[in-house]
């Protein structure tokens, strides 16, 4: 399985350009949120995503938990990848595979708000019904489990790795200087980042979108050697 390499967070299509141009295939779109602000507007995502090339992955990111919602939002944007990163029963979840046989599910897992041992329990609990799992910090000051610019203790995460029969993309606080060292410590399928690649401004920095991708792809390929 090639890497995945996924920045989240997309204002407009300024930026959508930017990472396109740079060579992000896989693009976040947060949306419907119980804590953090939507950065764009469902319909601003639709007309963005309806633009992406064919090797570019639109991957809607919500907190939604009903099966039906989900799979006629992901309908609504034409997004056949879907980040869940709410509570998520696993009938709904296997409900999800059902109505909808092409859509490949990502599931968090969000380390500081669950223990490991109710991490891996999550796991061995969805597994069969999701194409990968990943992970993300907790913000106990405001309950935030995304977007929250923090890392985590990286050893949980690489036993989450090492225990899961499916692939576990690392998110939480990564960034250019810090995601070659997540990398070769977790040794995840992917990694995903979010505001690590902004400038002060909250837009997507091109230099460090550009180091971001170097360094992801610099430790990956150690990983393989």
């Amino acid at each position: 399985m090639k890497p995945i390499i996924q920045i989240a967070g997309l204002i407009d299509q300024n930026e959508a350009d930017l990472l396109i141009k740079a060579g992000v295939e896989f693009l976040g779109f947060p949306l419907r949120l119980p804590v953090n602000k939507e950065d764009l507007s469902e319909a601003e995502a639709a007309e963005i995503i309806k633009t992406f090339p064919s090797n570019t992955k639109a991957v809607l990111i919500t907190y939604q938990n009903d099966a039906n919602e989900i799979v006629q939002f992901c309908r609504q944007l034409a997004a056949e990848y879907i980040q869940l990163h709410g509570e998520i029963s696993v009938e709904q979840l296997q409900r999800v595979k059902e109505l909808n046989t092409k859509l490949t599910v990502f599931k968090s897992l969000i380390t500081g708000k669950y223990s490991l041992n109710e991490l891996k329990q999550t796991i061995s609990e969805t597994e069969k019904y999701v194409d990968a799992f990943i992970t993300d910090s907790y913000n106990p000051k405001t309950g935030a489990t995304g977007a929250t610019g923090q890392t985590h203790d990286w050893s949980i995460s690489r036993e989450l790795v090492e225990f899961s029969s499916k692939p576990v993309i690392l998110a939480g606080g990564l960034n250019a200087n810090n995601v070659y060292d997540a990398i070769k410590t977790v040794k995840p399928a992917g990694v995903d980042s979010h505001t690590g690649v902004e400038g002060e401004d909250g837009r997507k920095d091109s230099l460090k979108v550009q180091k971001f991708l170097s360094e992801s792809k610099r430790a990956f390929a150690e990983l393989t050697k």
